[in-house]
């Protein structure tokens, strides 16, 4: 009998633990800690934050991007420049003058100018840029401004005492399209490539209907773990984000 109730205790006290660490991310509480008219940063982690600028586009109006800052031990890297070089700038000043971090890296997910359009703010302040060998490639045919290092499939950088993978799993919202990884918090910023949860499929001028649910899969089976996930606009999530994608690009 006392075997079996110190059977039911370390169960208990297992299943506790596991509760526990799947409500860790639930537990912390998303705010703002920077605003102005051209820039938001929204703490979403206790070692991430989503940074917001906008976009005035013809079809879709003035719409907000998404990028992504993940830190640790007063190093941080970003995924994705605010939209142009103004907020870029602000962006930086912030990451060196709060976070009171040296920024490791800019990595752009893929070619566009949301994802790109403030690199030269990067490039003024010394800033190591990574991007995709195709991203470089389509961003200098479209006489972009384009990350100085390039790397084919995937790229691991240490942020701190942790890393962030980059990698890409095939195409979609563009033929470039690549997201990042911080292991340490479960975040995935999938860029574009990812949609919020009730958005339309959006701009299509340069994507791959056929494979972007195909792509998208491949991402959620290699981060099945995943806690949170952050598209390139509208508000992040969990892997709900990754399933209502999977579906809203499935051939019907």
């Amino acid at each position: 009998m006392k075997v079996s109730i110190k059977i039911v205790i370390i169960i208990s006290t297992a299943l506790l633990l596991v509760h526990c660490n799947s409500k860790k991310h639930d537990a912390f509480k998303a705010k703002k800690v920077y605003q102005t008219k051209d820039l938001i940063i929204t703490q979403i982690a206790e070692n991430s934050f989503v940074h917001t600028s906008y976009k005035q586009t013809h079809d879709f109006g003035n719409v907000t991007c998404n990028g992504l800052i993940v830190s640790n031990s007063n190093e941080a890297i970003i995924f994705d420049t605010p939209t142009t070089d103004k907020p870029s700038y602000e962006l930086i000043h912030w990451i060196k003058e709060t976070l009171h971090c040296k920024i490791n890296a800019i990595i752009p997910t893929h070619f566009h100018d949301d994802c790109l359009g403030g690199l030269k703010a990067f490039d003024d302040n010394a800033i190591p840029s990574y991007g995709y060998y195709k991203t470089i490639l389509l961003a200098k045919e479209n006489h972009f401004a384009f990350p100085k290092n390039s790397f084919k499939d995937s790229l691991t950088l240490k942020v701190g005492h942790e890393k962030v993978m980059v990698k890409f799993f095939g195409e979609g919202h563009t033929k470039d399209n690549v997201v990042g990884y911080f292991p340490s918090e479960k975040i995935l910023f999938g860029g574009c490539l990812v949609k919020e949860v009730n958005a339309n499929k959006g701009y299509l001028g340069d994507a791959n209907l056929d494979e972007w649910s195909n792509t998208v899969a491949k991402v959620k089976k290699e981060y099945a773990d995943v806690a949170l996930v952050v598209p390139g606009h509208g508000a992040y999530g969990n892997q709900k984000l990754l399933d209502y994608t999977i579906t809203l690009f499935q051939t019907k």
